[in-house]
């Protein structure tokens, strides 16, 4: 157990924002798992700021998902800190700040892991967000913005003395994207060289990586994110690590239900996007994705869910 500020953290295992998945019916399901705090996708201070639907559709929560946290992106101050004020009006618990995300399109915005090279601007938005909110604030960023510029303990350090309660550490650079290994040392260097409580995040591909990173790098928290995709068991110490079909499709049939109940106007593809991640390591599962993506209709999905009852063991 940790603390963010005054938030009580009961386990260490966090589901990460992600862009096009962390939305309110996965948060739902990872946390039933025992995830001890989601994230939300990242949301656009801008979107906010012109109370824009889409963005205030991903902003939707319910109190059986609390603790929640809602995660900000932006490169303007200003904007960042009425956004704060904006969600800070909903019944959440945590505003994190994005200064990781690689993408392009966040990154020609000066926004994301672009702030890693501007820490004054990023510390301007830090101080800004905490002015603007009544929770705690966290900031999740890179190692650095490649091999040659590793500031992660700077960053760290900047993100503490300008009101963060607690940090986020990918320990892959922007140059890495996604790919190569994530360096574990960084997290454990980051951790010595704050006060505040540190969630690391790379690589933990099950609940033993999880468990692995805690140990070896004596961080506070650790967060999961594209692991988590299909596989919202992986929060759980009771899960199998390689379940069976019957387990995958109970929790595949569970989050379908959720969505039928909260978010009853999720577009077909990202449900499909969803569903189709349940069957990976599946005998067959490239056919089900296929035959999962020919739906055209919920129900149609539904059914087709039920029918794969029948089919042979997990590879």
């Amino acid at each position: 157990m940790f603390a963010i500020g005054t938030l009580r953290i009961d386990n260490p295992f966090i589901l990460a924002p992600l862009a096009g998945y962390s939305d309110l019916a996965f948060r739902l399901q990872c946390r039933e798992f025992g995830a001890a705090l989601c994230f939300s996708e990242m949301i656009s201070c801008h979107g906010l700021h012109f109370r824009q639907k889409n963005t205030l559709d991903m902003i939707k929560t319910v109190t059986a998902e609390r603790p929640v946290a809602m995660q900000l992106f932006g490169s303007e101050p200003g904007v960042m800190g009425e956004a704060a004020e904006i969600l800070s009006e909903m019944p959440i618990d945590c505003i994190d700040i994005n200064m990781g995300c690689p993408a392009s399109k966040v990154i020609k915005k000066g926004a994301g892991c672009a702030l890693m090279k501007e820490p004054a601007l990023a510390a301007q938005i830090i101080r800004a967000v905490v002015k603007g909110a009544n929770v705690p604030i966290t900031v999740k960023f890179r190692s650095g913005w490649d091999h040659q510029t590793i500031i992660a303990c700077d960053f760290a350090k900047m993100a503490e003395d300008n009101g963060a309660a607690a940090i986020t550490v990918h320990a892959r650079t922007w140059s890495d994207g996604f790919s190569g290994n994530a360096d574990w040392q960084i997290i454990s260097q980051v951790k010595q060289a704050v006060a505040i409580p540190v969630i690391g995040n790379g690589d933990v591909q099950s609940h033993a990586d999880g468990l692995r990173m805690l140990a070896e790098t004596g961080c506070d928290g650790v967060m999961i994110g594209r692991a988590a995709l299909g596989a919202p068991w992986i929060f759980s110490a009771d899960a199998p690590e390689n379940p069976s079909l019957a387990f995958r499709l109970a929790a595949l049939n569970r989050h379908l239900a959720l969505i039928a109940e909260h978010q009853p106007d999720t577009p077909p593809s990202q449900i499909k996007n969803h569903a189709g991640r349940y069957f990976k390591g599946v005998v067959g599962g490239a056919k089900i994705r296929r035959q999962i993506f020919n739906q055209i209709s919920y129900a149609g999905l539904r059914e087709l869910i039920a029918s794969l009852a029948n089919l042979g063991p997990i590879a």
